[in-house]
């Protein structure tokens, strides 16, 4: 089962009740990076999410590759709530929680995702700078960089964060010259 709006509507109350937990505890980085280590292993593993999103998988089954995959790799609590999607049959949408989960850790810590496409891997000056720019246009204190390769961009860089977007790209800015040319003032 793919994800959906309807399914977006069941994700968060199970990311939020995810944070309250997190909260109360204190746990809220931990269940951070158990959320980043779930969302790296479905994402090695196309045949693990197929497996979780099987409706004719006997929730059992779920529950024995849930505790061998993640019961030495999360915290106890994180394994408890995994095991409750598996009750509860959201076990599908465990990928969505874990990011709905990002989402609101960022917004607990004030930190902005900013997606950075580029046409080469960039240096830690480079990303540094990408940082203290992106700091400077959002006023967050924080800043997570989720990188992209693509050589079609020529040279330079497309910066995205939430609905805002920088392109420094040399196809962008072939692209606005373009435009310019076609439209004379």
């Amino acid at each position: 089962m793919k994800q959906n709006a309807a399914s977006a509507g069941v994700i968060e109350p199970y990311a939020e009740a995810l944070m309250s937990l997190a909260e109360s505890q204190s746990l809220t980085d931990q269940f951070g990076e158990n959320a980043n280590a779930i969302l790296q292993t479905l994402t090695a593993s196309p045949d693990l999410s197929a497996f979780f999103e099987n409706p004719f998988t006997k929730g059992e089954s779920k529950k024995a590759v849930v505790r061998q995959l993640f019961e030495s790799e999360v915290h106890p609590y994180f394994l408890n709530f995994l095991l409750l999607l598996v009750d509860r049959r959201r076990i599908f949408l465990l990928s969505g929680i874990c990011q709905q989960y990002r989402v609101l850790l960022r917004k607990l810590r004030n930190t902005v995702l900013a997606e950075v496409t580029s046409t080469i891997e960039l240096s830690e000056a480079q990303r540094a700078g990408v940082i203290q720019k992106v700091k400077e246009l959002s006023q967050a204190a924080e800043v997570e960089l989720d990188t992209k390769i693509e050589p079609e961009l020529i040279g330079g860089v497309i910066i995205k964060v939430g609905s805002q977007v920088l392109d420094a790209s040399i196809r962008g800015q072939l692209r606005r010259i373009g435009v310019s040319l076609l439209n004379p003032a």
